[in-house]
């Protein structure tokens, strides 16, 4: 296991914008996007990392957009490639580093569900629908959905976003846009799950977000990685449970054990929560990739 954890990067000579778990550095008509091993949880950035996990989210991104062929934004993740200005430390950045197109952002997050499972849970238990779309009656937590549907949500710069209609989302940024960025995430989605599981994981749901550069749209920012997405072992999902997964859940649930009131400064984890959380991380990256992780 890699010792060290990058909570914040920097860059001689360039301003950079701190995200909840990424730095983002303006390189001109580029963008620097550094993971970082911050987690959060609960809409808190947690004041532990986990190791190497800016690393893997890295990694699995560039592995999909490879994949999938999809006109996205990415240049390369070699730093040895990249413009970066005297003194920067490459090897702190080596791993966990994107240098992308820069593009003006669509501001949805294209939210596509293949189960039924958190706040789409929630909803149909009360209404039967998710987002609004009515689904069949009978059907319990994680349900496979017969088909996946895409249900769009506003961009908030804090807290949650928010669920809004297809019509919604015309209004926003047009019918044409609108309903290519609905297509391509539902194909987006079922070329994943498709790989996916012919590696034991389904792919429960993902977000996706795009830009556009000169009228064309770009698959951008991350892409099917265990932060965007909800990945499980194919070998355990049983429907009428919520499912163990390949993410931050042991983080969650520790969370959800303690005196935290979730409206303070959380605490710090606990070392093997820490292990934990790692390991699942990496096991992620390496039955989708197919590769061994390498911390370098």
């Amino acid at each position: 296991m890699s010792d060290s954890v990058i909570l914040e990067t920097s860059l001689p000579g360039v301003e950079g914008r701190r995200g909840k778990v990424r730095d983002i550095y303006d390189l001109g008509e580029q963008l620097l996007l550094v993971s970082t091993d911050r987690i959060s949880a609960f809409d808190w950035v947690l004041p532990s990392g986990i190791p190497d996990k800016g690393r893997v989210l890295t990694q699995i991104a560039a592995f999909w957009f490879e994949l999938l062929g999809e006109p996205n934004h990415l240049i390369t993740t070699d730093v040895d490639q990249m413009p970066l200005p005297d003194g920067a430390d490459r090897a702190a950045l080596a791993g966990r580093s994107t240098l992308c197109r820069k593009t003006q952002v669509v501001p949805i997050e294209c939210v596509v569900r293949g189960y039924l499972v958190g706040s789409g849970w929630k909803e149909y238990q009360r209404s039967g629908t998710v987002c609004g779309i009515r689904l069949p009656e009978g059907l319990v937590e994680s349900s496979r959905l017969e088909k996946p549907i895409f249900t769009p949500s506003t961009k908030a710069e804090q807290g949650h976003d928010e669920n809004i209609s297809f019509d919604r989302m015309v209004e926003l940024v047009g019918g044409e846009v609108a309903e290519e960025l609905r297509d391509r995430s539902l194909a987006i989605f079922n070329r994943g799950v498709a790989h996916a599981q012919e590696q034991g994981i389904i792919i429960a749901d993902t977000k996706f977000e795009f830009g556009q550069i000169d009228g064309q749209i770009l698959l951008i920012d991350e892409v099917l990685t265990p932060d965007s997405s909800r990945f499980w072992p194919a070998d355990q999902y049983a429907p009428g449970r919520s499912q163990p997964s390949f993410d931050k859940q042991f983080v969650r649930d520790w969370l959800e054990a303690t005196t935290w009131d979730k409206n303070s400064p959380p605490p710090s984890l606990p070392a093997d929560i820490i292990a934990k959380t790692r390991a699942k991380y990496v096991e992620a990256y390496e039955r989708i990739t197919g590769r061994s992780f390498n911390a370098g």
